[in-house]
């Protein structure tokens, strides 16, 4: 209930909105003056009705000013903007970042953070030992281990709830996190310690984890401006430490062709995926969206109108794709389509096996039941497919990169690669693919040399 005090010719109203991270009451004020002529009643009354007011205000989240915390500030705009703006995924990923977050700015008031703080935050990010999250290694051989548990890499991540990306990491010596090690050492009923050990390398943070909180803080700050909270941004005062620019990975037509012939011993279903990723360059949650009704064979068109995301807890979902300009439309070959043609007859005659057991959703990339695949497990195979086969360390999104690379070594204009590829404009393309554009280049200019000043034959 709120609370009022007379103030020489005026009156403040006061209300509590809770507790803070540290147990302090939120308190939110507002001064009231009366209109000159009100009689003591009509300001009694009006006082009354303002002080309701007031209170339903703080209580819908109406009020805010510059007084709130930071971390306080941020659950709010998790709430009223990222929720209603942005991608679960991303969502889960901004999460993530917040317990560093508000350990170091999260009980200062928003209009009295500076660049210093923020500075100071980044600074300590790059210290050795900031890591917070104990990493583990297998301290044992898991492919062993799970031969004695009659038990497959894929069954072991589905009753665990974890990603079998996750367990290929455990199997090739890799770090993971502390809540998969202990998913893990709870469903094969053994000590964490049996299983793992904990790691002690890679204890710092890399130039664009720090980066991702700088945009993560800088968003939150952008919106309290437009909010009116705060009057401008501290972020954009800050200086950044520098991170080197990362060139795509990406494979040459001879290692492309490779692959292709490394693609002969695989299902159909898996030479289909690398050949549509390879093809058309979408996005892997692109191609996992992809439904029948979005093939048109009589045209060879292919339209890309969603993305399939997998988060841990919610399962396999449908979401809009990465932007407006990623909802696209491209041609295909004939190749591709007849290619089409025969998978589709293949999932047919699956359908018909299983009857019952099959969960028809209409996707052209399933599960053994028909069910959504789930993006990571087209990951994790992939890795495996790479390895066996001797290719090049790539991963899945290194198929976009080759197509876009491969199309411009062609010499198709950036605008055609930029929209086949859903960049919303050429900008994106030619930082992305700048090696590829400076080898075009070149070859232009040498195609020029050779018509405008042919080799001479020697007498």
């Amino acid at each position: 209930m709120a609370t009022i005090q007379k103030r020489g010719n005026s009156y403040k109203i006061v209300v509590s909105c809770g507790y803070d991270l540290n147990g302090k009451q939120i308190r939110r004020s507002m001064t009231w003056t009366p209109e000159p002529g009100l009689t003591r009643r009509q300001t009694e009354k009006e006082l009354d009705r303002q002080a309701v007011l007031f209170e339903e205000q703080c209580h819908t989240g109406q009020v805010l000013d510059g007084n709130i915390k930071f971390a306080d500030f941020a659950e709010k705009w998790f709430k009223d903007y990222a929720e209603k703006q942005l991608r679960p995924t991303t969502i889960a990923r901004y999460r993530l970042l917040m317990p560093r977050i508000n350990a170091a700015i999260g009980h200062i008031r928003l209009d009295k953070l500076q660049p210093h703080h923020l500075m100071q935050f980044y600074n300590n990010l790059a210290e050795t030992g900031v890591r917070d999250d104990t990493r583990y290694k297998s301290a044992i051989d898991f492919k062993t281990l799970l031969k004695n548990h009659s038990m497959t890499k894929r069954e072991l991540a589905k009753k665990a709830n974890i990603s079998v990306y996750v367990l290929n990491s455990v199997t090739r010596g890799n770090n993971i996190s502390e809540n998969s090690a202990q998913k893990i050492s709870k469903t094969l009923n053994l000590p964490l310690a049996k299983l793992f050990s904990a790691s002690t390398d890679k204890d710092t943070l890399s130039v664009n984890t720090i980066l991702h909180h700088h945009r993560l803080i800088s968003s939150m700050l952008s919106t309290a401006v437009k909010w009116q909270l705060i009057f401008s941004n501290p972020c954009s005062r800050v200086v950044l430490p520098k991170n080197k620019r990362k060139e795509a990975i990406y494979l040459d037509e001879d290692q492309a062709a490779q692959l292709l012939q490394a693609l002969e011993g695989e299902s159909l279903q898996h030479q289909v995926i690398v050949k549509m990723l390879l093809y058309t360059g979408m996005r892997r949650g692109e191609l996992c969206g992809l439904e029948w009704k979005d093939i048109d064979f009589e045209r060879a068109v292919i339209s890309v109108r969603r993305s399939s995301l997998y988060l841990s807890g919610k399962g396999v979902f449908e979401d809009k794709t990465k932007n407006e300009t990623s909802e696209r439309c491209m041609k295909v070959s004939d190749d591709v389509i007849a290619m089409l043609r025969i998978w589709r007859a293949e999932q047919a005659k699956e359908r018909l096996r299983l009857g019952d057991q099959w969960q028809d959703n209409d996707r052209l990339f399933t599960a053994w039941n028909g069910a959504p695949i789930r993006p990571d497990v087209i990951t994790a195979w992939f890795h495996k497919f790479v390895t066996k086969n001797g290719l090049p360390p790539i991963h899945v999104h290194s198929l976009r990169h080759t197509n876009a690379t491969l199309l411009i070594a062609a010499g198709t204009n950036l605008t055609t690669v930029a929209a086949r590829l859903g960049h919303a404009n050429t900008t994106t393309t030619s930082k992305i693919y700048a090696h590829a554009i400076k080898s075009a280049d070149q070859a232009a200019a040498e195609a020029l040399q050779n018509i405008l000043h042919p080799v001479r034959k020697q007498a």
